[in-house]
């Protein structure tokens, strides 16, 4: 089964690779559903991906929480 997804907004870049590969923030709708936000490596061209995870916008201000609350 194939997998479709339409990037409806990049939020930005966190990091490149050496080989080119960005870690990236996006909010990204699979399949045709609602969109999520997505942290994951991805090809320059957004072609291909690596593994990453989705997160819905309340779980993403969550992660936010927890990553203001820590000591870094």
């Amino acid at each position: 089964m194939a997998i479709n997804y339409e990037i409806i907004k990049e939020i930005g870049k966190i990091s490149e690779s050496k080989s080119g590969w960005f870690k990236k923030l996006n909010l990204i709708s699979w399949n045709a559903r609602d969109a999520k936000y997505d942290l994951r490596d991805w090809a320059p061209d957004d072609e291909k991906m690596g593994k990453g995870i989705t997160l819905t916008k309340e779980e993403l201000k969550n992660l936010r929480d927890l990553l203001n609350d820590m000591d870094l």
